[in-house]
């Protein structure tokens, strides 16, 4: 697997020499839709770079609500836990949109760590990415009307994805906006009567993306697209 044909972006940035502590242990793997990569309180035993689909991280309230707490596509990986050295996280990570990826033992990217401070300091760049989308995401979510979070969250799929259309049902779009599913699908009529996306059952196709854009009032912009690496820095 030569570097220069990863598409994962976390992969791709390396350096070639921290590519190379990593390159033995990693494989290619499918990632099928609602597959668990992560369960809450066990231990993480394999971390995953996305090349495409998206993974959820979710977390459960008691009593069963949901809301998601991050989104990781191909700029981004699993296991922001064992970077920050910890063997387990509270929050669970399953897959939402199908895909592909590579998977690395937890062990060999703890040993790789430990060899190189650069490969360190890589991963902890990306932790910090993500800790920044997650606070923006609880930001949203207390201060922004349904269909400017499910903009928002339809915006940063599309920047994960191949293509315009995203392949969700509402129930799942209810469980990641942490919403009931009858709101979640008033908000994406609205969306739809304003021209920005075409809605059918099980897909979303992004019309307008422009138009997206602005309906957020400022939920989606300049840290959601710096940390896909869309804004200058």
């Amino acid at each position: 697997m030569p570097q220069s044909l990863v598409r994962n972006h976390v992969l791709k940035t390396l350096s070639s020499e921290d590519f190379a502590l990593l390159q033995p242990a990693i494989r290619h793997v499918e990632l099928g839709i609602k597959a668990r990569l992560e369960i809450p309180y066990q231990p993480i035993e394999h971390v995953y770079f996305p090349e495409a689909g998206i993974a959820s991280v979710v977390a459960t309230l008691t009593g069963g609500r949901q809301s998601e707490v991050g989104i990781i596509g191909n700029d981004g990986m699993t296991g922001v836990a064992v970077i920050l050295g910890q063997d387990s996280s509270p929050n669970e990570t399953y897959i939402q949109v199908a895909g592909n990826g590579w998977i690395l033992p937890v062990e060999d990217l703890r040993s790789a760590i430990a060899e190189s401070q650069s490969l360190r300091e890589s991963l902890l760049r990306y932790a910090h990415a993500f800790l920044v989308q997650s606070s923006r995401t609880a930001l949203v979510n207390g201060h922004s009307k349904i269909e400017e979070r499910l903009a928002r969250w339809l915006l940063m799929v599309h920047d994960r994805g191949e293509g315009n259309k995203i392949y969700l049902t509402h129930e799942f779009l209810a469980t990641m906006l942490g919403a009931r599913r009858p709101g979640v699908t008033t908000a994406l009529q609205m969306l739809e009567y304003r021209g920005l996306v075409h809605a059918k059952r099980g897909e979303i196709t992004i019309v307008d993306r422009a138009g997206m854009i602005k309906l957020t009032h400022g939920a989606y912009g300049e840290e959601e697209q710096r940390y896909f690496g869309l804004a200058s820095a």
